[in-house]
């Protein structure tokens, strides 16, 4: 059976922290246990982006259709995201992203479709069946 989940955070030091521990309690809810490690590194990394790298609130989306799992970032930033030269623990938040995950790309988001609000949703996909 597909499930959506949508979690808004505000712009801060604790959000990340927060929506770790509720994809937890999700995916173990829906008895993938096998995704709650590679998923918190991800949702980390692209959720850390979204708060460093803006300043205005974000979300997680985690979506699971069939085989995959979708899990991705929203921010108020239209911006690409651009990979950087990884220097010590700055920079390597893309580069952990397309290595651990099955895919992943982006998107803009149209303030007119999405109720005055833009920026970019950037989400990767892992395989349920892990």
């Amino acid at each position: 059976m597909p499930w959506e989940y949508t979690l808004y955070i505000p712009h801060g030091p604790r959000a990340v922290g927060i929506c770790r521990r509720t994809l937890r309690d999700i995916l173990t809810t829906h008895h993938l246990p096998a995704l709650i490690e590679p998923a918190e590194l991800l949702a980390s990394e692209l959720l850390g982006n979204a708060i460093r790298h803006t300043d205005g609130p974000a979300a997680l989306k985690l979506r699971q259709s069939g085989p995959s799992f979708r899990l991705g970032a929203w921010d108020t930033d239209p911006t690409p995201p651009a990979p950087s030269t990884p220097q010590g623990e700055s920079g390597r938040g893309l580069h952990l992203v397309r290595a651990c995950s099955d895919d992943w790309g982006w998107f803009q988001v149209n303030p007119n479709a999405s109720g005055g609000r833009g920026g970019k949703y950037v989400w990767c996909e892992l395989d349920a069946a892990r």
